[in-house]
């Protein structure tokens, strides 16, 4: 696995690396008849090239959102304020969240940025083979017919697809198959920055190291890949940096290395605590609806560290790795 000190490394001497991605202020809304759904609040994030950043926590805290919100797929009633810089060669400078629906189907969306989707089965043109999507995919890049039926038994096999199931249709595929087809094609068009929103669904132990594999060594070759998952095993698989997301908002965001070893906020210590090989203990309680958030902490009600002060909320700091939003860390020196 590449650690973050060899990620470091990689960089020692080039300077200052300019961040692929970088997202400010980012906050995303659900108006509905008679609520409010909070999905994203202030969330802050660089990601530069050859970088793998895992962002994890329960189901429901807002990962997917964000994945959607960068690609503008959020449906109607979403209401999206901040920037996100995306610094990409071929694209110029663009902010994803300030840019219109020509520039992002056209220039960004499979080319600049790809997306691995959470639901394939929805994600399929469901009368056109694997085959038939992958080499148009390959097409629409570049590659000429031949080279696109190459290339296409090419990256199936890369991802753990047997060649001859291109030839079926999506719904002749099993949860799995059309998991690894959906990251077929997202990886064919070769894009700087992958979005993979829980890629490893449906996949079973050895394929989804396979995936994780496949995913970290394209960071190793120049792109950067922004993990979404709620498998905190993954993370710590593959991951340079984690961001813990926990009701709609960033809580801790370090290296892998040091979040594992010595988690700081007390949410994080309790997901790790929840790991087979650790205490395997569940976190207490339930997160809070997202159209019902306290104006404090979150966490506080399932927090054994929480006091008055939690009835304000913490502050997490806007730069780099090594962040906590936290009034009452577990590790002692640590900083909001």
């Amino acid at each position: 696995m590449t650690t973050t000190a060899h990620t470091a490394a990689t960089r020692a001497g080039a300077g200052p690396q300019q961040a692929l991605l970088d997202v400010v202020g980012l906050s995303v809304r659900f108006r509905l008849r008679d609520a409010t759904v909070h999905a994203v609040t202030d969330l802050h994030l660089a990601l530069h090239p050859g970088e793998l950043l895992a962002v994890v926590g329960e189901s429901g805290c807002g990962k997917s959102v964000l994945a959607h919100a960068l690609l503008g797929l959020l449906p109607g009633n979403a209401v999206v304020t901040g920037h996100a810089h995306l610094h990409a060669a071929g694209t110029g400078p663009v902010d994803l969240l300030n840019v219109g629906e020509r520039h992002l189907a056209r220039t960004v969306r499979g080319r600049a940025v790809g997306l691995v989707p959470q639901s394939p089965a929805t994600a399929l043109n469901p009368v056109r083979t694997g085959r038939r999507l992958l080499e148009e995919t390959l097409r629409a890049h570049g590659h000429t017919r031949r080279d696109a039926s190459v290339a296409a038994d090419r990256i199936a096999a890369d991802v753990g697809l047997d060649p001859a199931d291109l030839d079926r249709y999506p719904h002749e595929l099993s949860g799995g198959m059309a998991q690894r087809l959906v990251t077929a094609l997202a990886l064919a068009p070769d894009p700087p920055l992958l979005l993979a929103d829980e890629p490893t669904t449906g996949l079973d132990r050895p394929l989804v190291d396979h995936t994780l594999d496949l995913l970290r060594r394209r960071c190793d070759d120049g792109a950067a890949v922004l993990l979404i998952t709620h498998d905190i095993t993954a993370a710590r698989r593959v991951a340079d940096t984690v961001a813990v997301m926990y009701a709609s908002r960033i809580v801790e965001h370090r290296p892998t290395g040091t979040l594992f070893d010595a988690p700081t906020h007390p949410y994080t210590a309790g997901l790790l605590d929840a790991l087979p090989d650790r205490a395997f203990r569940p976190v207490p309680g339930h997160p809070p609806m997202l159209t019902d958030l306290p104006a404090g902490c979150a966490f506080a009600p399932r927090c054994d560290r929480a006091t008055d002060t939690c009835a304000t909320a913490p502050a997490l700091g806007r730069e780099g790795a090594g962040r906590v939003a936290c009034h009452h860390p577990t590790r002692a020196g640590a900083t909001a």
